[in-house]
């Protein structure tokens, strides 16, 4: 991998715009035989990654291919549904100005875009248990994180990110927000919430993680839904554990649709969420079934869709390993050879389904690209908003910043990236989140 390219992604605090956001220069430093793009974005309401492609699909193909010219990889694929009619006729446009670029199409299912899923499907070749794509000789990266590498190598720093705004609030959008902002500002951007009890979700409504008003923008941040606190999706986040396990002791029949329409287990994978519901539920230990709860992309599917009694395998599976790692227990999946299940192309899950199922149907609208100047007063910037380690503030109370200016720092040899200041104007307070407000507003 260029050297070049590399510092100029970690230097531009570059991360998954989703997910974990493992730093994209760390996964740069591989050798892959293929790059994959991301553009699944198969989480019900999000809107993002699709107007992306149709918006910026000159600078993204660029960007890729970029990226597989360092990398000294055979090819670069985009991953996106068949239904991003403008997003997959913009990419094919500029796509012809390069050899080693394609376009694989997609079903609209969930979760298209699991990494595993998504590499068997683009290049028909099996992730092992316990392995990463880079085993398969693919490295997948998201369509924003794409982006984001295309302005690093315009030596422009990551200072805003792409939000879809939706669910109860007056008007759906898709806009780019300065990193820090509040989303109480995101919520009045979209005209204020139609309903006063609400719950708030980071994310999408099946991964998604509930937040608060008062929280920020981060690097990972994909869209901020907002849901009535009796929606089915809420209530089912915020049942306890030990209820779900009541339950489970209760109606659990061992139905085995959690199993049968698991996506890793329809990939081969040996993960069986109906026996992790039998072991707790009759409190039998079964080595295999914790063993096999690593496996879990914690995608919902169990729990949010095939469950007739609404019970929670993915709950159990996260517990399950949360324990694993807090002994520090070593998981060996040596001399597997999974295939995928000889059923798996009639038990896929259907995206207009799920939302039916999930009782989503009045709030899959369009957010269409919110273009107006934001007038933002204050941001408050984390120091950690990724995997790895956070990085060292650099500046002080009362310093004057410019955006993109690097504001916190982290070491030669970490895993983790700079942080920039996304307006201008004073540093209002550095603690475990850089508070930066336009001097106007003192």
């Amino acid at each position: 991998m260029s050297s070049t390219i590399l510092e100029a992604v970690k230097s531009a605090g570059v991360v998954g715009a989703g997910g974990a956001g493992f730093p994209t220069w760390m996964k740069l430093k591989s050798s892959p035989e293929i790059i994959i793009v991301n553009g699944a974005e198969c989480e019900p309401l999000l809107r993002v990654d699709q107007m992306l492609m149709a918006r910026y699909a000159k600078e993204i193909t660029y960007a890729l291919a970029k990226i597989v010219e360092a990398t000294g990889a055979k090819t670069g694929v985009f991953g996106l549904k068949k239904k991003y009619g403008q997003a997959i006729a913009q990419l094919d446009f500029f796509i012809n100005e390069y050899q080693n670029l394609r376009i694989c199409t997609l079903d609209d299912i969930y979760p298209a875009g699991d990494e595993q899923v998504l590499v068997y499907t683009v290049t028909g070749k099996h992730i092992q248990p316990g392995q990463i794509p880079l085993s398969v000789g693919a490295v997948v990266i998201n369509v924003e994180t794409l982006l984001n590498v295309y302005m690093a190598l315009q030596n422009k720093p990551v200072t805003h990110k792409y939000v879809t705004v939706a669910g109860a609030v007056k008007k759906p959008y898709t806009l780019k927000v300065p990193l820090g902002m509040a989303i109480s500002e995101l919520l009045k951007v979209a005209g204020g919430t139609t309903i006063d009890k609400f719950v708030l979700i980071n994310g999408g409504p099946c991964m998604g993680k509930q937040t608060q008003i008062n929280e920020v923008v981060t690097k990972t941040t994909k869209g901020i839904l907002v849901l009535p606190e009796d929606h089915p999706v809420i209530i089912g986040q915020q049942r306890s554990f030990s209820i779900n396990l009541k339950r489970a002791l209760s109606v659990c029949s061992q139905c085995q649709r959690c199993s049968e329409l698991c996506p890793r287990h329809l990939l081969g994978h040996p993960i069986r969420p109906h026996m992790a519901m039998r072991m707790v539920a009759y409190n039998k230990p079964d080595v295999e079934a914790v063993k096999e709860a690593m496996l879990c992309c914690e995608c919902g599917a169990c729990d949010l869709y095939a469950c007739p009694f609404d019970l929670s395998p993915r709950q159990v599976n996260r517990m399950l390993k949360q324990e694993i790692r807090k002994v520090g227990l070593k998981i060996s999946w040596e001399n597997q050879n999974c295939q995928p299940h000889p059923e798996r192309s009639y038990r896929l899950i259907p995206i207009k389904r799920l939302i039916n199922r999930l009782g989503l149907h009045d709030y899959d609208v369009p957010a269409p690209w919110y273009d107006e100047m934001l007038n933002i007063s204050e941001v408050r910037l984390p120091l950690l908003q990724h995997i790895g380690t956070p990085a060292k503030p650099i500046v002080k109370v009362g310093d004057m910043v410019k955006i993109g200016q690097v504001i916190a720092e982290v070491p030669a040899d970490a895993l983790g990236v700079n942080i920039h200041s996304s307006i201008d104007g004073v540093i209002r307070d550095v603690d475990r989140e850089i508070t930066i407000g336009k001097t106007g507003g003192m």
